[in-house]
């Protein structure tokens, strides 16, 4: 990959999070209301995060990573790697 095609691809750090954690959920054929019933928020606040408007806070990254069966280094991109560390 060519630097810009990597910078035209990449907008920044929360970048690759929310555009994992809205993979993850539509690979799973699951709607925005349904996660956010399980973090316990307002659909509203999810669809933020998975738009990048708001952080995601540690506490429900780890909770998703944990739903998924995945690491939180993979949902901010610090890894490809999907499968969680044992």
């Amino acid at each position: 990959m060519s630097i810009g095609r990597f910078v035209q691809d990449y907008s920044g750090p929360g970048d690759d999070m929310r555009l994992r954690i809205r993979d993850l959920r539509e690979d799973r054929d699951l709607t925005q209301k349904e996660i956010a019933d399980y973090l316990l928020c307002d659909q509203s606040l999810y669809s933020k995060y998975e738009r990048g408007e708001r952080p995601l806070p540690l506490e429900l990254a780890v909770r998703l990573a944990q739903f998924y069966g995945t690491s939180v280094d993979y949902l901010v991109g610090l890894t490809r790697n999907k499968t969680p560390y044992r």
